[in-house]
């Protein structure tokens, strides 16, 4: 759908309050990433900026938002340890966007349409309870585990749930105060506007979320000796002048640049960020209530330049992001003026204000990624997959707990794999039809019968007693495996030896090479036959 300029005019009043949020969502997550690469923390934030503002203009995706991606994390830390210089990262940072793009030229972005809607939605519940279980310690003040983390294994060596009864063993009771009220009033402000239209409904709960939480954690600074620690609390770069702001941005060193390790590193993140990218896009269309459908090529060519832009720069690869980009669908976004506002909100905020968004507490963002994750995995997703039936249901299930004890495209692939199966498997029971009547036995052939089939169609026909009538319908067949056809003739050779007649309904192509002319010859068993093989055209039991 082409949207006018007017159009982003008009959807300002719903992107406006969207961007709020997800800039409040992007801000710990781009530092959280940072911090787990390895990376200087200023980097996340400049890959955030360039997902937000780059991607965002020559994207076609009305709902997506590209930053730093937790699921690179590992590949770039190793590659940061790896090579020279985290300026030579950069370099292949640059070259990994150059790689993307001509990926779009080529059409690669075809790759996800051939991803099950139910592992799509897989994902996404998956996310969701990742966002919950993540985020739970971060919510009651023990923050060892950088933000944004979706993987099963940790940094500090604990899993999921591991971490999160350690968890409960650090508890900060003014944490959990903020993290409790901010999470209430988030929900209760939902409830309360749910049904209600206005200005009201303009106003993003997660900024009346972050309010509260400072308020909380201010009053207890002020009044007792009890606030959150600055371990606690956003971390971003303070800059005491401008020249110091400027100095926070690196360049590529291009010393390297042709060097085994630095293409490597390249190609290997930018078919790891395209993998991603194209999984979130997906999705985000998915959740679109309008269900817009975005361009993939021209999605691999913009997250191509984004990364260019961000390598350039001094910032981390990019790709588009599920949390992200659900929290802009739940905040009510239209259009993608809400992603590139967001991204002008973190550059303005690390330049102007960052000692005040100091002061937000990490409980309070886990109160508005709890809610978002609430979002992404409610129950009546679960009913509503259980009533499809078990062959979208187990993909579905399956696919969240491969992403739960690994990682998002680790988890994927194993979705994927399970749903083949029961594709696999439905082609497998409806390709052949076998039914019987006293004698006369009816093989009617459907769809694709492909060598998977052999077996069953072999043992079937093997069962057919002597003296019996056989009818084997091949018109309903799109296409006959040559494995198939040569069981078929096997059994029509061998047929009158035990006084079996067989009679062939044939519509299928001949190219495709069964087109046996088979002729009664008479009441005595004899059946002439002349096929593909080189074979008497009469025989006697």
């Amino acid at each position: 759908m082409m949207l006018r300029p007017k159009d982003y005019v008009k959807s300002l009043a719903n992107d406006i309050p969207s961007s709020i949020v997800v800039f409040l969502v992007a801000l710990p997550l781009c530092l959280g990433v940072a911090l787990a690469s390895g990376a200087p923390l200023f980097s996340g934030i400049i890959a955030g900026i360039a997902g937000g503002i780059v991607v965002g203009l020559f994207s076609k995706s009305h709902l997506s938002v590209s930053g730093p991606a937790a699921g690179l994390t590992a590949i770039v830390a190793a590659s940061i340890g790896k090579l020279p210089s985290y300026e030579t990262f950069l370099a292949a940072v640059v070259i990994c966007g150059f790689i993307q793009i001509i990926l779009g030229f080529l059409k690669a972005g075809i790759v996800g349409d051939y991803v099950p809607s139910s592992v799509i939605k897989g994902m996404l519940a998956a996310i969701g309870l990742i966002l919950i279980l993540k985020q739970f310690p971060h919510l009651i003040g023990y923050d060892k585990d950088f933000e944004g983390d979706e993987t099963f294994i940790q940094k500090d060596n604990e899993n999921t749930f591991s971490g999160l009864f350690k968890a409960l063993r650090y508890v900060t009771p003014v944490a959990v105060l903020i993290g409790a009220s901010c999470l209430l009033l988030y929900f209760l402000w939902e409830k309360f506007t749910s049904k209600r239209s206005g200005f009201i409904k303009l106003i993003p709960a997660p900024l009346l979320v972050v309010f509260l939480g400072v308020g909380i954690n201010e009053l207890f600074k002020s009044t007792t000796s009890y606030g959150i620690d600055p371990e606690h609390m956003v971390n971003l770069p303070v800059a005491g002048s401008a020249e110091e702001f400027f100095s926070f941005f690196s360049f590529p060193d291009w010393t390297h640049v042709m060097s085994k390790d630095v293409l490597i590193t390249a190609a290997t993140l930018a078919i790891v960020a395209s993998l991603e990218s194209l999984l979130s896009i997906e999705a985000v269309d998915d959740l679109d209530p309008y269900q817009r459908v975005t361009p993939t090529n021209r999605e691999l060519k913009a997250q191509g330049i984004g990364n260019m832009v961000s390598g350039f720069f001094g910032g981390l690869p990019v790709t588009s992001v599920i949390v992200r980009s659900s929290a802009n669908v739940n905040a009510g976004a239209k259009t993608k003026m809400s992603t590139i506002l967001h991204g002008c909100l973190l550059l303005i905020s690390v330049a102007f204000i960052p000692v005040l968004l100091n002061h937000i507490p990490k409980s309070a963002l886990a109160a508005v990624l709890i809610y978002t994750g609430y979002k992404l995995a409610k129950p009546s997703l679960f009913k509503a997959f259980y009533k499809k039936g078990w062959d979208q249901f187990i993909p579905f299930v399956l696919t969240i707990v491969a992403i739960l004890f690994t990682d998002l495209l680790k988890g994927v692939l194993v979705g994927i794999g399970v749903g083949l199966l029961f594709v696999l498997r439905s082609n497998f029971r409806s390709s052949v039809f076998v039914v019987n009547d006293d004698n006369k036995y009816l093989f009617r052939l459907r769809k694709d019968v492909s060598f998977l089939n052999k077996p069953i169609i072999k043992h079937k026909l093997e069962q057919v007693p002597e003296g019996s009538h056989v009818l084997i319908d091949a018109g309903r067949a799109d296409f006959i495996d040559k494995d198939v056809i040569e069981v078929i003739e096997d059994f029509i050779i061998a047929a009158p030896l035990k006084k079996i007649t067989v009679e062939v309904k044939r519509s299928i192509y001949k190219e495709q090479g069964f087109d046996p002319e088979l002729v009664p010859a008479g009441n005595d068993g004899r059946y002439a036959y002349a096929g593909k093989k080189e074979t008497p055209t009469e025989l006697k039991p």
